[in-house]
C-alpha cells in the first residue's frame, strides 16, 4: 500500500469517527424528541452538533477521496458503526455485549479483506456530467421506492436507512468528480463551470438529503438503522465505482470471489450487530397539566 492509499485510510479513519459521534447525537436526539420535524429539528443544538460533526466527517471523506479510490475509501465507512457502539452504549450506561464485540470482529475481518484486495482506479477517473445526471436521476428513484418501502414495513427505520446510505454513497461518486474537476485532473480537462456547480449542487443535494434520511432512520434505534447505512453506502458506491470508473479488485476471477466472501463476512458482523442493542425506550414525558373548566 503506497503511502496515497495510507493517507486516504487515516482520513477515513477519522471521518468515521466524526460520523459516529455524529450517529449518536442524532440516534439521542431521535429518542428524546419522537420525531419532530424539521423546524423543531433546527432548533435543537445538539442537532448543530450533529450537523457540525457530520460536516467534520464529511470533509475528511472528500480527502481521503482525493488520496484513494472508492472501493478503498467506502467500505472503512461501516468503521463508523464499530466506534459508534462503545459510544452509544456510554451514553445508555450499559457495556458492550460480547455480541456486540465479535460482531465488530466480524465486520473489521470482512473489511480487512476488502482492503487488500482493493485495486487502484486510473488516476483522474471520474464521471462525466452525463453519466453523472444518469445516476443521479436513477437515485433519486431509488431513494423514493427504498422510503416507501420502508415506510410500508414493519422494520422501522430501514427503509430510510437504506435511502441514507444510497444518497451517501452517490453523493461520494458525484464529489470525485467534482474535486477531479477542480484540480483539473480529468482524462478530457475540467468541466465547463456550470457543469462543475451543477454537479456540487446535486451533491449538496444528496448530502443533505442523505442527512435528514439518516435522522428519521434513527427514531428506529442507532445499531439496525446505522448498520443498513453502512452497507447500502459502500454497496451503491462500490456498483459505480466498478460499473463506471474502472475500479477493480484484485486477483481476476479469484479475487472476486475473495471479495465476495470478504464481503459476506462483514455483512454477518453487521447483522449481528443489528440485532444485539437492546431497544432504546424514549424518556417518559411530563404529565400535562389538568384543564380547569370555566
Amino acid at each position: 500500500m503506497n503511502e496515497s492509499a495510507v493517507l486516504a485510510v487515516l482520513l477515513s479513519l477519522a471521518s468515521a469517527a466524526g460520523y459516529a459521534l455524529a450517529a449518536v447525537a442524532q440516534s439521542r436526539l431521535a429518542t428524546a424528541s419522537g420525531g419532530g420535524g424539521l423546524a423543531a429539528l433546527l432548533a435543537r443544538p445538539q442537532w448543530w452538533w450533529a450537523v457540525g460533526l457530520n460536516a467534520a466527517g464529511a470533509l475528511m471523506h472528500v480527502a481521503a477521496l482525493h488520496y484513494g479510490p472508492l472501493t478503498l475509501v467506502q467500505p472503512l465507512g461501516a468503521l463508523t458503526l464499530v466506534a459508534a457502539l462503545p459510544i452509544g452504549a456510554y451514553y445508555q450506561r450499559r457495556r458492550v455485549t460480547r455480541r456486540e464485540w465479535r460482531g465488530a470482529a466480524w465486520t473489521l475481518a470482512g473489511l480487512t479483506g476488502l482492503i487488500a484486495l482493493t485495486g487502484p482506479a486510473t488516476p483522474g477517473d471520474a464521471l462525466s456530467l452525463r453519466e453523472g445526471l444518469a445516476v443521479a436521476a436513477a437515485t433519486a428513484l431509488l431513494i423514493a421506492a427504498a422510503s416507501r418501502a420502508g415506510a410500508g414495513s414493519g422494520r422501522v427505520g430501514l427503509g430510510h436507512a437504506t435511502a441514507s446510505g444510497v444518497a451517501s454513497g452517490v453523493a461520494s461518486a458525484l464529489t470525485q468528480t467534482v474535486t477531479a474537476s477542480l484540480a483539473r485532473e480529468l482524462p478530457g480537462g475540467p468541466m465547463a463551470w456550470w457543469q462543475t456547480t451543477l454537479l456540487a449542487v446535486l451533491v449538496a443535494a444528496f448530502a443533505v438529503g442523505g442527512l435528514l434520511l439518516s435522522q428519521a432512520a434513527f427514531r428506529g434505534g442507532l445499531a439496525a438503522p446505522l448498520a443498513v447505512v453502512n452497507l447500502a453506502n459502500p454497496a451503491a458506491a462500490a456498483v459505480i465505482g466498478v460499473a463506471l470508473l474502472g475500479e477493480r479488485f484484485h486477483g481476476g476471477p479469484l479475487g472476486w470471489l475473495t471479495a465476495a466472501v470478504a464481503a459476506g463476512v462483514a455483512a454477518r458482523g453487521v447483522l449481528m450487530l443489528t440485532g444485539a442493542e437492546p431497544p432504546q425506550v424514549p424518556a417518559p414525558r411530563a404529565p400535562e397539566p389538568a384543564r380547569v373548566p370555566v
